[in-house]
């Protein structure tokens, strides 16, 4: 039977009845969303994204779970599509029409910015907002006001290996390299045993994943990332970044990655298929291999990626999150807080599915839901949890807050200095070039971060 607190059972009571109809119904002029339905009903549009079965599974039921739960707010929610959700999501925004509450990734600062996103310091109980981990507020806050509520953080380079295929070189099934020397000499050791077909490892291999996935890694070779901390100048022309970019070009240049990647980043097939003894993926490739590959799981070792010889920074990932948030423009903001509050940060058992169907491959961003979660019985059975959640996400840094474009120069260079397109000077110097384009067309030193 699922578990009511008495703190989610008051949350309910306060979040909803206390704004009073009145309130509820009171629209913000000429805007998007939701609007007061028949009989005196605040309706709130709610988007995501279709995600895994068992993540569209649990979207569904938590709507109607609130929707069954009262009788004043109705939640519509909309499924849509991953490859049309920009256009879909710009097309509302631009006709004053968006969603009141939508799934949103990465940082928030441009939303802001642009004024895209509602306060929720006031529709969202303090409580809950101080329920956040200290991981997860960079990407849910500005200073001490909070635009988006965390669903979960996720590390984005992880390092995944079979188990089987390393005893046949015989190495130790059950640890995997610290440092790329390990991992290029484990990379030796394994290139003799594969069939046609195989490879030693499956890593990103093209810009825009570079640009993405390697900021952790950056971060470990040089102790930074691709700009000075007052956004002033490129910061990529160090010993830190050319190592980092002769490291790849040791994978590509010795054969132990495919010169064209037998899956995306993002997908564990490759890995499945046992075309490669090393995947770097996200952790959430793990939920993949339990659902597409249950035979796999049993022989899949998991842990962090691996640090620089030098290492100076303590990690080599980012944390990848997924938020909500409430659009600017809502007609029924309150609605929506209380809607986001009650789904997402409030009983704590709301979630627990969420993150078990999940494989466990997650990082729950309230103290209460990781306790849940790791009390519920099937934790026992995904080890790799432990390794997520205690041994990878409390050293991951932040994903970047600067443009894509910044970070897209930087993928550029290394997609360009390990397939021997340029030499790493070159390519750090054209990446530098357009880095600083960058700054001066943006005026970044106008929008960094403040201490």
């Amino acid at each position: 039977m699922k578990r009511t607190t008495s703190r989610s059972r008051r949350g309910a009571v306060i979040a909803i009845s206390a704004l009073g109809i009145g309130a509820l119904l009171a629209g913000c002029g000429a805007s998007g969303g939701g609007d007061s339905g028949d009989g005196g009903v605040a309706t709130v549009q709610f988007w995501h994204r279709t995600f895994t079965p068992a993540e569209n599974e649990w979207y569904a039921d938590i709507v109607k779970q609130f929707n069954d739960s009262q009788d004043e707010i109705k939640v519509v929610a909309t499924e849509v599509p991953a490859d049309a959700w920009d256009q879909k999501m710009k097309s509302a925004q631009a006709a004053g029409k968006a969603p009141d509450v939508y799934t949103h990734p990465g940082a928030i600062q441009d939303a802001v910015n642009a004024g895209q996103l509602h306060e929720l310091n006031g529709i969202v109980s303090d409580e809950a907002l101080g329920e956040i981990i200290d991981a997860a507020k960079p990407v849910s806050a500005v200073g001490d006001t909070y635009y988006a509520y965390p669903l979960l953080l996720e590390p984005q380079t992880v390092l995944f290996w079979n188990k089987d295929m390393l005893s046949a070189a015989g190495l130790d099934p059950e640890t995997g390299p610290t440092t790329w020397s390990e991992l290029l000499d484990m990379c030796a050791a394994i290139q003799p045993t594969l069939g046609d077909g195989q490879y030693c490892i499956s890593p990103a291999s093209d810009a825009p994943t570079f640009a993405w996935s390697t900021v952790g890694q950056q971060y470990n070779f040089a102790g930074h990332t691709a700009l000075t901390s007052d956004w002033s100048a490129p910061d990529i022309d160090d010993d830190g970044y050319r190592e980092l970019m002769n490291s790849y070009k040791s994978l590509w240049d010795e054969g132990y990655m495919p010169k064209q990647a037998l899956a995306a980043y993002v997908e564990g097939q490759d890995f499945g298929e046992e075309k490669v003894a090393f995947k770097v993926s996200g952790s959430w490739m793990m939920s993949e291999i339990g659902s597409d590959f249950p035979d796999l799981l049993g022989a899949t070792g998991i842990g962090a990626f691996p640090n620089a010889d030098s290492a100076t920074g303590d990690t080599a990932t980012t944390l990848g999150n997924f938020k909500w948030v409430v659009d600017a423009k809502s007609k029924n903001p309150e609605a929506a807080g209380a809607f986001l509050e009650w789904a997402i940060g409030g009983d704590a058992e709301n979630l627990v599915p969420f993150f078990v169907n999940t494989q466990f491959t997650k990082v729950p961003v309230r103290d209460a839901v990781q306790e849940a979660v790791a009390a519920d019985p099937a934790a026992a059975d995904a080890p790799w949890s432990g390794v997520i959640v205690n041994d990878i996400a409390p050293t991951a840094i932040p994903e970047p807050t600067y443009p894509w474009d910044v970070s897209l120069a930087v993928g550029t260079a290394m997609e360009s200095a390990m397939k021997g397109a340029a030499s790493v000077d070159d390519a750090i110097k054209t990446a530098s070039d357009a880095i600083s384009t960058v700054i001066q067309r943006d005026d970044l030193p106008s929008k960094a971060p403040k201490d």
